[in-house]
């Protein structure tokens, strides 16, 4: 389990990339008290919204009559946030709230929807917890709730609860600029799944562990964010691990975590600059540099990195066309407005047509 600094700045990181969240602990450790001394920090105002006394038109809606049709009337909380622009919803005492308002609050969390009110995307949601035996009439968390947040594990010790008394407990520095880079993580991510497909998606077999984080798409997304955000923001590998583990679980987390050490990949600009710099042999390290030239290539825009990378893609085509071809269609797809075809495709039409892309 991570250090109580870790887990915080774990959180900062989050609230940052505008994760959605959910710290695990006891009760009367602070969490409540922390996420709203963080929403304070950065200025941003704080909704505390209690699972145990809500019900599921809280979060789904009141219907009302409007206009001759019915109006799904939003809550205050949700107006205020609205009109605020952004703030972050903190989702209290998850585990006391039974099935159907969990059920209501899906659109909350994954779309920033409640009734017929959308909020703004500035809005960050962070979520808190006592494990199910720990709360008052405690529920287990649904697999589609827990499958859209980051889980923590909320702990403290006894020396950072002295300090807090005698100094103040600390809050986590963070800016609210959205980190870049994530078309990086992504390819990253998308490399790794392809070397191993079983993990994209694992759904547990039991209750208490469907309530937690594991692998599908929508998590592995989020622990691609939590990589860019990471990097962006210069956190440590501590952070990052507490990260993406909460997002997909531990045993698929340690597979990306070490996957991603042991990479070692040049730089896409030096490739593209360099038509002799080495390529890697292994399959799934050509999976991820090309994933890496492509996203270089969209964040740059020019019509002549786009034509460089084809030389690129040539290049890897003579060993591994596969590899290459998936690159093929991302590329073409980001070909920018007016570029014209290298002379470098002629070499790839078997790979072309392969990916889809020529008759």
């Amino acid at each position: 389990m991570a250090p109580p600094s870790v887990t915080r700045d774990a959180l900062a990181v989050a609230v940052t990339a505008n994760l959605p969240v959910i710290l695990w602990g006891a009760p009367g450790t602070g969490k409540t008290s922390a996420v709203t001394a963080l929403g304070a920090a950065a200025g941003l105002p704080v909704e505390v919204v209690v699972g145990s006394i809500r019900e599921p038109s809280d979060f789904s809606g009141l219907p009302v009559l409007r206009d001759g049709g019915t109006w799904f009337a939003p809550p205050r909380w949700a107006e205020r946030l609205a009109a605020g622009g952004g703030g972050l919803l903190f989702l209290d005492e998850l585990t006391t709230a039974p099935p159907a308002v969990q059920a209501a609050m899906l659109r909350v969390v994954l779309e920033r929807t409640v009734g017929d009110l959308t909020l703004p995307d500035e809005v960050r949601i962070v979520a808190a917890a006592n494990p199910p035996d720990q709360a008052a009439d405690g529920w287990d968390l649904s697999a589609p709730l827990a499958n859209r947040l980051i889980h923590l594990d909320w702990t403290v010790s006894a020396e950072d609860v002295a300090e807090g008394f005698a100094g103040g407990f600390p809050v986590p520095e963070f800016q609210l600029k959205a980190p870049a880079g994530t078309a990086d993580a992504r390819a990253l991510v998308g490399a790794f799944l392809r070397v191993r497909p079983e993990l994209v998606l694992a759904v547990p077999d039991s209750p208490d562990r469907a309530g937690r984080g594991w692998p599908s798409p929508r998590s592995w997304e989020m622990a691609a964010r939590a990589v860019a955000a990471c990097e962006h923001l210069g956190a440590g590998e501590p952070v990052l691990a507490e990260l993406v583990l909460g997002a997909v679980g531990e045993a698929a987390g340690f597979e990306l975590l070490s996957w991603r050490r042991n990479l070692d990949l040049p730089d896409p600009q030096t490739l593209l600059n360099d038509p002799r710099a080495p390529l890697p042999e292994r399959l799934d390290r050509l999976h991820a540099l090309l994933g890496a030239v492509v996203a270089y290539v969209r964040s740059d825009g020019t019509t002549d990195t786009w034509e460089r990378a084809w030389a690129v893609v040539a290049r890897v085509a003579r060993t591994a066309p596969d590899v290459a071809a998936t690159a093929a269609r991302s590329l073409a797809r980001s070909r920018p407005e007016g570029a014209t075809l290298p002379e470098t495709m002629l070499e790839l039409a078997p790979v072309l047509r392969s990916a889809g892309l020529l008759r």
